[in-house]
């Protein structure tokens, strides 16, 4: 297919139909099949790359395994392990450009927002996870050893690698999602297998080719790609995977939460949300309608933490739906390698036929749409929406619609606000928009919510942790809980 304002590199990537990557070399599926994939802007095919088998995926966890065990990258010191993370963020720093666009062309966003996003995170969390790498520390610990009181003893922790860890990743942040997985794992001395999205793993296999020209052993990172129900599933069930990490839909994160714990395979899932958006009287309402339309059509829409859920103290109810749907109107759609657009497609016609499935179901219930609620191609658009009307119990405000859709509701006071935006199997973000610090600070410790934003929403830094309570999952991406979830403790008592 044609790639018109692409780099020559970027279209020469695609072309050349990009391969696995196991061990050292790039490689086909083990049975010679492929699957395509489409630019979501148009529809078109993009290119093939392999449908890995579980032979394959098999292989790269034992290329990981062998990795691990050998003294070669076990024995690397951290000032190694820095540098060579440091040198990776180096040469994607390099690539911005074209990890954008390959981006763009994979997942449909804007290649200009992910240029300055995605990848700028991305590069930027690699950074932050090199410093850990010489910071990893245990502790001396003096201990009483009640059995034994006439001994002496020298005691002390130690925090190591947990070992070959298998991470699975979503597509609606392909390249952002595989560093933070990839950074703590790097940094602790851990080997990894990566399986991303079925639907966006090219700049997963441009990343890989960065990490060999970075310098790192072979086997240290592997890439498979591959269907999730193919390769996901062997990925999940390999014994020699010692740590998975998952990022994606509630639904499968507990199934792979299930499988782990039958091997006691150490896990962290990153899931589902449904974030609420409140806004109280006293908050700037310009700032925070530009906010709230910022926090559910970014990415159009395709956020685990989007602000799907908009609660506005009720006198100011309608002017705030008003001015977010004046900006939702005005958002230019278009494909994302136009610089001037403001949302670009969905990932495939299956989320686009989805999400306006849940645009039709409130309007069947009476829900009034207030903009958008409309559909159209080529490429897999649904224009950014805005519904009120809407009853609490009802599946638009219960379920994760992953799309460009808020839906609106009024609450009277405080305790109204805390009560429905509390009312949700999810939590892993909220934004509260007021200038009221006293009610502020009251609110934060009663919202049930990984990350809680005040005057912004889904603001990251690479020091905070990130996850979520309830079905949102367990354990936390960035900061340096990330560290914890890719070691192990290990105690020592010594008789002396």
């Amino acid at each position: 297919m044609s790639l018109p304002n692409v780099l020559p590199a970027t279209s020469a990537f695609i072309q050349r139909a990009p391969r696995m990557l196991i061990g050292s070399g790039w490689v086909e599926a083990a049975d010679g099949q492929t699957m395509p994939l489409h630019n979501p802007a148009t529809g078109e095919v993009l290119c093939v790359v392999p449908r890995a088998t579980p032979a394959d995926v098999d292989r790269a966890v034992l290329a990981a395994r062998q990795a691990f065990d050998d003294s070669t990258w076990t024995r690397t010191r951290p000032r190694e392990r820095q540098n060579l993370l440091w040198k990776l963020a180096d040469l994607m720093q390099r690539d911005a450009e074209l990890l954008a666009q390959l981006e763009c062309l994979n997942n449909g966003k804007s290649a200009a927002v992910a240029q300055v996003m995605d990848v700028q995170l991305a590069i930027d969390f690699l950074r932050y996870m090199a410093g850990w790498a010489t910071k990893i520390e245990g502790s001396t610990v003096d201990v009483s050893a009640p059995l034994m009181p006439n001994d002496q003893f020298h005691s002390f922790i130690r925090r190591e690698a947990v070992g070959v860890v298998g991470a699975i990743v979503a597509w609606n942040f392909p390249l952002l999602l595989a560093c933070w997985k990839l950074g703590p794992a790097l940094a602790t001395g851990c080997t990894v297998v990566l399986k991303p999205a079925d639907e966006t793993p090219l700049t997963a296999l441009k990343l890989a080719e960065l990490v060999l020209e970075a310098g790192y052993p072979e086997g240290v990172f592997n890439v498979v790609t591959g269907t999730g129900i193919t390769a996901g599933s062997a990925l999940t069930h390999n014994p020699l995977v010692d740590k998975l990490t998952f990022t994606g839909s509630t639904a499968v994160g507990k199934q792979i939460g299930k499988i782990a714990m039958d091997s006691m395979t150490r896990v962290t899932l990153e899931l589902g949300g449904k974030s609420p958006t409140i806004v109280m009287a006293d908050a700037d309402l310009k700032t925070a309608a530009a906010g709230a339309a910022s926090a559910i059509f970014f990415n159009q829409g395709q956020v685990c933490c989007a602000g799907s859920r908009l609660y506005v103290q009720r006198k100011h109810f309608d002017n705030v739906v008003a001015d977010i749907s004046d900006i939702a109107n005005a958002m230019k759609l278009g494909n994302g390698l136009d610089p001037s657009v403001e949302m670009g497609p969905l990932i495939s016609a299956r989320q686009q036929e989805r999400v306006y499935g849940y645009i039709e179901k409130g309007r069947e219930s009476g829900a009034t749409i207030a903009c958008g609620g409309e559909q159209f191609g080529p490429g897999f658009f649904v224009k950014p929406t805005v519904i009120v009307d809407v009853d609490q119990k009802h599946s638009l405000v219960q379920e994760e619609i992953f799309g460009p859709v808020l839906v609106a509701i009024p609450f009277d006071d405080e305790a109204d606000a805390l009560r429905m935006a509390n009312d949700s199997p999810y939590g892993l973000g909220a934004s509260i928009w007021s200038n009221d610090l006293a009610a502020v600070h009251r609110m934060i410790p009663r919202i049930k919510s990984g990350s809680v934003w005040v005057n912004c929403h889904s603001a990251l830094d690479p020091a905070l942790p990130f996850g979520g309570y309830k079905m949102s999952g367990v354990g936390r991406e960035m900061g340096y809980a990330a560290i914890e979830h890719y070691t192990e403790l290990k105690s020592v008592l010594i008789k002396l």
